[in-house]
């Protein structure tokens, strides 16, 4: 009589978890704006994806694709905020100008 697990071990981790968490590092390192859009997209896929994988053969990685979409949104966030501020200095400041 051989002795067999009574659970399977998950498949791996989900790759596009590992790209939301390195796009989600980049865009604050390297590149950003556009690697918040990718962490954002590959985070929500990744959940998704690991969301529906059979609970026998569950993948790894939820954490790192919330991790990931929590760095892309708080960068598109503050990226949004700074574009905002930008254009109140510029009215604000055509405004009070001393020019008629």
């Amino acid at each position: 009589m051989s002795y067999q697990p009574s659970h399977r071990a998950g498949t791996g981790t989900s790759s596009l978890a590992v790209v939301s968490l390195v796009f989600g590092i980049l865009t604050w390192c390297v590149l950003p704006f556009v690697g918040a859009i990718v962490a954002i997209i590959c985070g929500h896929l990744a959940r998704s994806e690991i969301r529906r994988s059979p609970l026998d053969a569950r993948i790894e990685g939820d954490g790192m694709a919330v991790a990931g979409l929590a760095l892309g949104y708080v960068h598109l966030l503050l990226c949004v905020l700074a574009v905002f501020v930008v254009i109140a200095a510029l009215i604000f400041g055509f405004a009070f100008s001393n020019w008629h």
